[in-house]
C-alpha cells in the first residue's frame, strides 16, 4: 500500500484525546492544527506524516474503526466492551484507569451471592448482561438509564447498578458500595481489521513506538 494513503485516528473527546496527542507528541507525531482551540474545523491533517485526526463521542469511536471511516481509534475500555464492535484492540494505553463495577447498598450483597433474580440498572447493558448472564449466570432484569446511575437503588428502581468507578467517593455519599469487580478498565487503540492487513508495516511501527513510550526498554 502507497505510504500516500492517510491514516485517520477516530479520538474520543475530551481528556482521552488530549492525553493520545501528548503520548502521539512524545514520539514525534504532532498535529499543530489541532492546537487551534479557536477551530471549526472537523478534521485535522499532519501532511507531512499523511495523518489525519477526528473527534468523536466515544461510543461512536469502535463504529467509525469497525467502518473503515477510521484506521485507528483510542477510547475507553468500557466503551469497547459495550459497543462490541469488530476491531482489534491492540494497545493498552494506561491512563484513564478505572474499574466496572457492581454496586449497590452494603445488604444487596445477599441477592447476588444467593443468585436472586434482581434488578440491575446501567448505562452499559450489553456488559451488564454479558456478566450476569455469562460469567454469573444469574438471571437479571436489565434497566437502562442514560444519567445517575446511583439513583436506581436509591428510589427502588433497581437493586444494584452496573456502572463505572473511580474513585468511589459519590458511592460512599449515597450509601452504596461496590460488591463486585467486573474488569479493569484504562485507554486502548483499537484499528479496524481490514487497515491492520493494509497497513501492516506503518500501523505496527507506530504500535511499537507507542509501547516504548510507555514502557522504556531499561
Amino acid at each position: 500500500m502507497s505510504e500516500e494513503r492517510y491514516l485517520t485516528f477516530a479520538l474520543g473527546k475530551g481528556r482521552l484525546a488530549s492525553k493520545t496527542m501528548d503520548l502521539l507528541e512524545q514520539i514525534g507525531i504532532t498535529c499543530e492544527e489541532m492546537k487551534d482551540k479557536t477551530s471549526r474545523k472537523l478534521i485535522f491533517v499532519n501532511e507531512e506524516l499523511k495523518l489525519r485526526f477526528f473527534l468523536a463521542k466515544g461510543p461512536d469511536v469502535p463504529t467509525y474503526v469497525e467502518y473503515g471511516a477510521a484506521d485507528i481509534g483510542v477510547v475507553g475500555r468500557d466503551t469497547i466492551l459495550e459497543e462490541n464492535r469488530n476491531v482489534y484492540e491492540v494497545l493498552d494505553l494506561g491512563f484513564g484507569k478505572c474499574r466496572m463495577c457492581v454496586c449497590g447498598p452494603q445488604e444487596a450483597g445477599e441477592l447476588l451471592m444467593h443468585h436472586e433474580r434482581i434488578r440491575v440498572a446501567s448505562k452499559y447493558p450489553h456488559i451488564a448482561r454479558e456478566y450476569f448472564y455469562n460469567k454469573k449466570h444469574q438471571t437479571v432484569d436489565i434497566i437502562k438509564l442514560n444519567g445517575s446511575v446511583e439513583l436506581g437503588p436509591l428510589v427502588e428502581l433497581s437493586d444494584v447498578i452496573v456502572d463505572i468507578v473511580e474513585t468511589g467517593g459519590t458511592l460512599r455519599e449515597n450509601g452504596l458500595e461496590v460488591l463486585e469487580e467486573i474488569c479493569p478498565l484504562s485507554a486502548r487503540m483499537i484499528v479496524n481489521p481490514v487497515s491492520m492487513q493494509m497497513e501492516t508495516e506503518r500501523i505496527k511501527n507506530l504500535i511499537y513506538k507507542m509501547r516504548n513510550q510507555l514502557s522504556p526498554v531499561s
